[in-house]
């Protein structure tokens, strides 16, 4: 497994970006997808976006298309989250996490979670 930390979380309003990181510790970082799920108060946690092995693969959840980029650099062994236009209701909590499952959506099919970090976008 792998150890992960986000970090980048914060407050902004509408319509600003901010950029979250998640640093990963184990030389087995590149041999996984990597995805960012996001979870609202009283909210099931929702799945964000997901990068393959690669990095040449992407998918998306439907209410960031558009508006969210995800990016891997295993030289630093480093995903990142670039989120732009960001909206009232993608205030949340934001975990990054590690899957052996390819392209997963599924987050039982993570097996390796960071702490989270907050994003509050204010309108």
């Amino acid at each position: 497994q792998v150890q992960l930390a986000e970090s980048g979380g914060g407050l902004v309003q509408a319509g600003g970006s901010l950029r979250l990181s998640c640093a990963a510790s184990g030389r087995t970082f590149s041999g996984y997808a990597m995805g960012w799920f996001r979870q609202a108060p009283g909210k099931e946690r929702e799945f964000v976006a997901v990068i393959s092995t690669s990095g040449l693969s992407r998918k998306y959840g439907d209410s960031v298309k558009g508006r969210f980029t995800i990016s891997r650099d295993d030289a630093k062994n480093t995903v990142y989250l670039q989120m732009n236009n960001l909206k009232p209701e993608d205030t949340a909590v934001y975990y990054c996490a590690a899957t052996s499952r390819g392209l997963s959506l599924l987050r039982y099919e993570y097996h390796s979670w960071g702490q989270g970090t907050q994003v509050t976008v204010s309108s």
